[in-house]
């Protein structure tokens, strides 16, 4: 549950207030007994994917997706492809 304070209190311990909210706190701040506002921490940018990366560093036979026999027959010869 958030922690409530006043405005006069925000003011004055904002250092201590951001210590709070960058551990996970989340803190209201409030003006008469009336919310106005809540402080919480800002979460990190999505690291962003650099496409090509691995580009030169993996290596796949040009026949990859050629059929091997003994493979397509586990498959046809299964339980699951039989009826």
């Amino acid at each position: 549950m958030p922690t409530t304070i006043n405005t006069h209190e925000a003011k004055t311990h904002l250092s201590q207030l951001l210590i709070r909210v960058e551990a996970g706190e989340e803190i209201i701040i409030a003006r008469s007994g009336k919310a106005i506002a809540r402080l919480v921490a800002i979460e990190p940018p999505a690291k962003k994917v650099r496409l090509g990366g691995l580009k030169g560093k993996v290596w796949m036979a040009p026949d990859w997706d050629s059929p091997d026999e003994e493979i397509v027959s586990l498959f046809e010869n299964s339980r699951i492809f039989s009826e």
